[in-house]
């Protein structure tokens, strides 16, 4: 027997519940959303939060691409990619320019996004204020009173233990000049690509029942002190051994033939365009 499913899995009544908080979100520049968090099909901490809202929100007009630190074809990518498309039967891409709609996990593409494209993150722990303040009422008296000092002692304590900020992801991020937010865990070098996006930045947490936004052409800062600036991952002298690119994020592997290390693109799709267009 076949089980027909409605169109994105959700009701109808789940889908507008959800787009609600969206839109409070989206409202509200880097401020956390309650929703009421579905259950799912996949355990929670695998991306329910970044699913929820993808299914929310996809039309049969989307053009779809899911991510996973950087590959389309991990087992997360392949595994929410299957779920949605048996559920809507839109069609999925790696082309990141040809998609609208992209859920990803830990990374943000290497190729701009650009204007009408929805960037759906998955988020474990929404809350940056969570390292030192473990209530919940707390945090949002110190987010309503905007007061960050235990935000900026944690930066503080580590650039008086390691001599530079140790985060290495995750870097907290202030929104529009007020909210302190957690950019979900994507590397430092992807901070500075939410600043001013020409695409939506939508944040979910499934576990923590919260929904976060920065819209199109937001300023997004990360957090740091002026006489010690933000300083994201950088490759100095390394270059991709597949496609040759330099300047994007970089995964340092260990090559066993040969006992030498070597670098790669982290975000495959756009290493294989680079590659298909270089023997073109």
């Amino acid at each position: 027997m076949q089980i027909q499913y409605n169109f994105a899995f959700f009701d109808e009544g789940s889908k507008r519940e959800i787009r609600r908080a969206t839109l409070k979100a989206i409202a509200i520049p880097g401020y956390q959303v309650p929703f009421a968090s579905r259950e799912m099909p996949i355990g929670r901490g695998w991306g329910t939060g970044g699913l929820q809202l993808t299914l929310s929100l996809i039309g049969k007009t989307d053009v779809l691409k899911i991510i996973d630190q950087g590959s389309d074809e991990s087992v997360n990518a392949v595994s929410i990619k299957k779920l949605i498309h048996k559920t809507t039967g839109v069609e999925a891409v790696d082309e990141t320019d040809r998609a609208t709609l992209i859920q990803s996990r830990h990374r943000i593409p290497e190729i701009p996004l650009k204007q009408g494209q929805i960037l759906v993150l998955q988020v474990p722990m929404p809350e940056p204020l969570r390292m030192y303040e473990s209530s919940e009422l707390e945090t949002k008296r110190l987010h309503g009173e905007k007061d960050y000092s235990g935000a900026w002692l944690m930066l503080f304590e580590q650039i008086m233990k390691y001599r530079s900020v140790s985060t290495g992801a995750d870097h907290p991020v202030m929104v529009h000049d007020r909210y302190v937010m957690a950019p979900s865990p994507i590397p430092k070098f992807d901070n500075p690509k939410m600043n001013f996006s020409e695409a939506l930045i939508l944040l979910g947490a499934g576990r923590e029942k919260k929904i976060y936004a920065v819209p199109p052409y937001t300023k997004v800062v990360s957090m740091a002190f002026e006489d010690v600036p933000f300083e994201p991952e950088t490759f100095p002298n390394q270059s991709c051994r597949q496609c040759g690119a330099r300047d994007v994020f970089m995964d340092e592997l260990f090559d066993p033939a040969t006992a030498a290390v070597y670098y790669q693109c982290n975000d495959t799709s756009y290493c294989l365009t680079r590659m298909n267009q270089q023997s073109s």
